[in-house]
């Protein structure tokens, strides 16, 4: 099996991860986490969306988030934007990606955004070319790649028209995401293949949950395809609300640990990531939602 060298991960836990955290966390908080996740390696940091704090009360602090990050040279500090209004309020402070998403589900687009999956793609399109007018970097996400809540399986087919249409308006990067955890290796390599037709290799990335435990193998399914790029989540911060009481991000320790044992370089120091695994968890007042940060946490307790 023929591996990529070195991985970049992307850490979407301050951003994808708290956002539906139902106690509100401090920009403070949100501004250590991010330091430490940098501390620790991580070139790639989703850090908070551009939304209405109506419908995302946990993100109505994201400028002052941003404005109280310590920036590092090498580091892309990213955020989601929605529409004209979030990137307009976004670039006051001068993000260096932005992210847009569409879903591959027709009945997800209309019960999440009242609109088509074409419709969608319209709305996205003058964010889009702000962005790259502003030389700002555009991250696409393809949401409800493997399946759907309500209309169950999606075929290959939807994710390749979207990806078509992402990759005519200029997004650079599209990630296949599994939103609700349904994939299995083959269906994701399937999925990714069909992101492939628009895309070139080192553009397309993955995005895993594990609601039911299939992140890692999905991980290593895409990595058999040469992809290289991963969307991850400290601790495995963020849930599916779509399957009551079940997980949702693929936590990024757990991924670095698979990745180190396979001996692909992600340039992230595990220790380090474990740390800011602990602060965040114990700031939520629960363990953290990953079996190499327990594992490691326990081995420091009992030295």
């Amino acid at each position: 099996m023929k591996l990529p060298p070195s991985v970049t991960l992307v850490e979407v836990g301050p951003r994808d991860g708290l956002q539906n955290e139902k106690q509100a966390v401090p920009a403070s908080v949100k501004i250590e986490l991010v330091h430490r996740l940098q501390a620790a390696g991580l070139k790639n940091i989703e850090v908070t969306s551009f939304v209405s704090p109506k419908w995302v009360p946990q993100m109505a602090d994201n400028a002052e988030v941003l404005a109280g990050i310590q920036r590092i040279p090498g580091v892309r500090y990213s955020v989601l934007t929605p529409n004209m209004q979030g990137f307009e309020a976004a670039l006051l402070s001068q993000p260096d990606e932005i992210v847009v998403f569409g879903a591959a589900s027709e009945a997800f687009s209309q019960k999440n955004i009242n609109c088509s999956i074409s419709e969608s793609m319209e709305r996205f399109r003058p964010v889009v070319a702000a962005a790259l007018a502003q030389g700002v970097a555009v991250r696409g996400a393809i949401s409800c790649a493997l399946g759907c809540p309500y209309e169950g399986e999606i075929a290959p087919e939807r994710v390749a028209l979207v990806a078509r249409l992402m990759r005519e308006m200029g997004v650079q990067h599209v990630g296949v995401a599994d939103t609700i955890g349904v994939g299995t290796p083959r269906k994701v390599q399937a999925a990714l293949d069909a992101a492939l037709r628009h895309y070139p290799l080192d553009a397309v990335s993955g995005h895993f949950h594990d609601t039911y435990g299939q992140a890692l193998a999905n991980t290593l399914a895409a990595l058999e395809l040469g992809i290289s790029s991963f969307d991850t989540s400290v601790a495995g911060l963020g849930g599916c609300p779509y399957a009551k009481g079940a997980t949702g991000n693929v936590a990024t320790e757990d991924v670095v640990f698979m990745l180190q044992g396979m001996g692909v370089d992600t340039g992230i120091d595990l220790e380090g990531l474990v740390d800011a695994s602990a602060f965040i968890s114990q700031h939520l007042q629960r363990a953290p939602n990953s079996r190499a940060a327990t594992a490691l946490l326990s081995r420091r307790h009992a030295n």
